[in-house]
């Protein structure tokens, strides 16, 4: 057999493997252990922080699609090598074994044998091929990981297509009805949409890329290379006549059974593809999207296969940031109902113990909310059960404007039941819970660090008023997907805005809301999650009256350190009388400036 009918023989394999997709009691298994509430919640959540209310079923199917990447990448397990299985210890390859009938019986025609290093014993890694065993076991390579995910897509409804690299790599794509074109995730990675990931991430050099699909297989290398002519000259299997009517042929055979419509319809997508992948091979490479090495994978391996990249720390960073609007007028909302509860606590004498206990049940009743269905919510609170009807009776009004900033409503009945619902669209809700148990939770904090109640209310730092909202963003860059510019302004502390390479020098800018003019007299500044080496230590901020054409000094911070995580602190302009539309924080250099090239900030609010 020579390499051409080895070829055809290995996509002939694949085009098998995929028809297992399509069993509708596979379909069924696969979609019973997905939390198909909680990634709709989150597809909602991500489509609320765009601006994007009332999404399309187009939007929320591509929006789904995403997050169900993401929970696939946590619930996935890689596998190097397999620990021990009977003192789970470290193994080592040993050999290659042979196929019990039971591995078989799911497509397990290899099985890898390694030898524990503690015990000697001999544990057993075969790799499945059936996708519904791998829902099973969730453990695997790159193989096994796109088997299964691309499976979940097909589950799910998405046209997908399994790609193969020969070049020893396996992903995803589906069919974007949102972006009208096939787009590229790698479930390894949780990365999507970033074809050149491999040819200028991870350093490969690519010579065959091929789609399997239940209606057909492509050759659509073109769309993961910017060097085609160098990668021709490596495609030595066979001649491209001959790899293009094989490819055809396996394709007619899929199609065989389809309707002239159905086919009509595969044909013209088919010419479009192709267009756009010449399209692609002329395509100049976007330089300002910097693109990471692999992540996937056991270090010493990755850089056997010099696939690490440039990128020690694996970042998708661009430097070349659109302008991002806030989604946040929330956050002032909850800030500002927040500051009337604790007023009111304070104005009736209470005890720093007894805002505690008021606040501990105030907590209860958001996190009982957030465990719930989110389409859903509703809670029943009894409050003379646990001793707080009294209080809660003299609280309700500030109570009810609380919850109204969620977008809640309540009632208060006689006998001290409390029964909250939603006020209006569920997402609403979902974007405050999480703003308000953070705010909850830092303000008890603050409250027990204090000999006094009223003592900490003065020196509660989010119970200013006029937090400015709904402004829009742009940074010198950001760090993608997750640490764009308006992570800083969204309230959540997991959140933040990472600038790659701001460690000397970075900017981020907020231009007002219809270019209103304030006079910024506050504002707070909290570290991230992590790495205090990236904290910012020196800045400047300055306002602008033009929307950003000339800048004024309105404060300058040296040597400032964060002595915690999630720490916030305030500072204040002394410079009093100058209204601007737009302000800007230029961030000089961070606390550790030879341990990384980047700055990040978990949070900036700013106070009119």
């Amino acid at each position: 057999m020579d390499d051409s009918e080895k070829f055809e023989k290995r996509i002939r394999g694949y085009v098998e493997q995929v028809r297992l997709y399509e069993d509708p009691s596979y379909q069924e298994s696969a979609r019973k252990t997905v939390p198909v509430e909680e990634l709709q919640e989150k597809a909602l959540l991500s489509l609320a922080k765009e601006g994007k209310h009332g999404p399309s079923k187009l939007e929320q199917d591509h929006a789904f699609l995403l997050q169900l990447l993401f929970w696939f990448k946590q619930s996935f397990r890689w596998v190097h090598a397999p620990p021990c299985e009977h003192c789970g210890n470290v193994t080592t390859l040993q050999e290659k074994g042979v196929s019990l009938p039971s591995e078989l019986q799911f497509g397990a025609s290899r099985v890898e044998l390694y030898c524990c290093t503690s015990c000697q014993k001999v544990t057993r890694f075969p790799r499945f091929n059936n996708p519904i065993k791998l829902i099973e076991t969730r453990r695997g390579r790159c193989g096994e990981w796109a088997n299964c995910f691309t499976f979940y897509c097909r589950a799910f409804g998405y046209e997908s297509r399994l790609i193969l690299d020969l070049t020893d790599h396996v992903w995803t794509e589906c069919f974007s009805h949102l972006l009208g074109r096939w787009m590229h995730l790698d479930p390894c990675e949780a990365v999507y949409d970033q074809p050149l990931l491999y040819e200028k991430g991870w350093n490969k050099k690519l010579n065959y890329v091929i789609a399997i699909s239940i209606d057909g297989v492509r050759d659509v290398t073109k769309h993961y290379t910017r060097k085609w002519n160098e990668v021709l000259s490596r495609r030595n299997i066979t001649t491209e006549e001959i790899l293009s009517n094989m490819l055809a042929e396996i394709t007619r055979q899929c199609r065989s059974a389809f309707t002239s419509e159905l086919l009509s319809e595969l044909e013209d997508r088919d010419k479009e593809e192709k267009q756009a992948r010449e399209i692609d091979t002329h395509s100049m490479d976007d330089s300002s999207v910097s693109l990471p090495g692999r992540q996937s994978g056991d270090k010493e391996w990755r850089k056997s296969r010099l696939e690490t990249g440039s990128d020690e720390e694996g970042s998708f960073s661009c430097s070349a940031c659109p302008v991002r609007k806030c989604v946040d007028k929330h956050v002032t909302r909850i800030y500002s109902a927040l500051h009337s509860i604790l007023s009111q606590l304070l104005d009736k004498e209470f005890s720093g113990s007894t805002a505690i206990e008021v606040l501990v049940f105030i907590q209860g009743i958001v996190t009982t909310l957030k465990k719930s269905a989110f389409r859903t919510r509703r809670a029943l609170v009894d409050s003379d059960a646990i001793g707080m009807k009294p209080l809660l009776q003299r609280l309700f009004p500030s109570l009810k404007d609380f919850l109204g900033a969620m977008s809640l409503d309540c009632s208060l009945d006689t006998d001290g039941r409390v029964d909250i619902w939603l006020a209006s669209e569920p997402i609403y809700t979902s974007l405050a819970l999480p703003v308000v148990l953070d705010a909850l939770e830092e303000i008890i904090q603050d409250i027990k660090k204090c000999d006094t109640f009223g003592r900490a209310f003065l020196c509660l730092p989010r119970l200013k008023l006029n937090r400015i909202h709904s402004g829009s963003v742009l940074a010198s860059g950001e760090e993608l997907p997750f640490g764009i510019a308006t992570s800083a302004f969204d309230g959540i502390r997991l959140s933040k805005w990472e600038e790659p390479s701001g460690a000397r020098g970075c900017w981020i800018m907020y231009k007002v809301l219809d270019n209103r003019m304030e006079e910024l007299v506050a504002y707070e500044l909290m570290s991230a999650n992590d790495a205090p080496e990236r904290d910012p230590m020196d800045w400047i901020v300055e306002g602008s009256e033009d929307g950003g054409t000339s800048w004024h000094l309105l404060d300058e911070q040296t040597n400032q350190m964060f002595e915690n995580r999630f720490q916030r602190r305030s500072f204040f302009i002394t410079e009093t009388g100058h209204l601007s539309n737009a302000f800007r924080f230029r961030f000089l250099t961070v606390c550790d400036i030879k341990a990384t090239s980047k700055l990040q900030i978990g949070s900036i609010d700013l106070y009119a």
